[in-house]
């Protein structure tokens, strides 16, 4: 049995393998739409989201299986003191697989050691976000045909936004990757990041302030929110939030084959008159998180469709 708490969990060569199978499920709906029957997944979300748990039971629905689970906290045992390894346990009862979200960086590393079903990081904290990672290899690779010899732009809350974490974690893995890091002076990347990740492993990146500095080099431009729910003073956030907007007449200054990618939720760092841009893919990159994350729940209950 096997967890996936972080991107690095799983092997290059995994990835490709369960980028291949999206694909495939993308291609070939019909052909995984049984799958599943019989199984549960079971969404433990301890914060709320929109797109990560309509997606996950999105993607469990489209392979015949079926869903259960709360979306808060509150609506939880959490809400009476409950821990997350005794919740674990008694969804193992119930469920086959289970997706969790957690404000607290670490809590479904914590369940996954408990868990008698596979555990998905759907997110913990200002940590990882290996699934929305996993989404943007997909719509990367989709789109621009690699993952390798890209310089990418990562634009905005680069302090908090764990899906940039994850990103980068996964992309040094491939050849001649290149960061470009765009964010106000107190959203910069943390420095386990800068040393541990990328200066280790001889990764090269620069760390600007202004976009539109940024933006004639880039392949890939990732942009993030300024994520309100992560600030203890409401002043900073007020302060930063509109730190960076993309706007069209930025977007004259990037390349005719950029692509923009948002893991959303969208507040106003990109312009709606952006949306109709060719390059802008994030709602393209929203339908790709289903395809993968139907791939990941075949893949860790080991489900093979011929």
């Amino acid at each position: 049995m096997r967890h996936l708490m972080s991107p690095l969990d799983l092997s290059v060569e995994e990835v490709s393998d369960l980028l291949d199978l999206a694909n495939d499920i993308e291609k070939h709906p019909d052909k995984y739409a049984h799958a599943c029957e019989g199984k549960k997944l079971a969404t433990c979300f301890y914060e709320p989201s929109t797109r990560t748990r309509l997606s996950f039971e999105a993607a469990m629905l489209n392979l015949g299986g079926s869903v259960l689970g709360f979306h808060s906290a509150d609506s939880s045992s959490a809400s009476k003191g409950e821990s997350v390894s005794d919740t674990i346990r008694v969804i193992s009862c119930y469920a086959d697989i289970c997706a969790m979200r957690h404000p607290k960086e670490g809590a479904p590393l914590v369940a996954s050691e408990k868990s008698l079903i596979p555990v998905i990081n759907a997110g913990d904290g200002g940590h990882q976000h290996p699934t929305q990672t996993l989404a943007d290899l997909l719509t990367i690779r989709s789109l621009k045909g690699r993952l390798d010899n890209l310089t990418i732009g990562l634009c905005g809350d680069l302090k908090f936004g764990r899906t940039v974490h994850s990103l980068i974690n996964a992309l040094i893995r491939y050849n001649n990757v290149k960061f470009v890091l765009i964010s106000p002076e107190e959203l910069r990347i943390p420095d386990y990041i800068r040393e541990d990740v990328l200066r280790a492993n001889n990764i090269e990146f620069e760390e600007v302030e202004r976009l539109e500095d940024a933006m004639p080099q880039l392949d890939v431009l990732y942009m993030t929110r300024v994520q309100k729910e992560r600030f203890f003073n409401e002043e900073d956030y007020i302060r930063l939030k509109d730190f960076y907007i993309l706007t069209k007449a930025k977007m004259d200054l990037a390349k005719k084959d950029m692509l923009v990618l948002h893991p959303l939720p969208r507040v106003n760092e990109i312009s709606v008159e952006v949306d109709d841009d060719p390059r802008a893919v994030y709602f393209k990159q929203a339908q790709y998180a289903v395809y993968v994350r139907m791939a990941l729940i075949l893949t860790l209950l080991g489900i093979k469709v011929d």
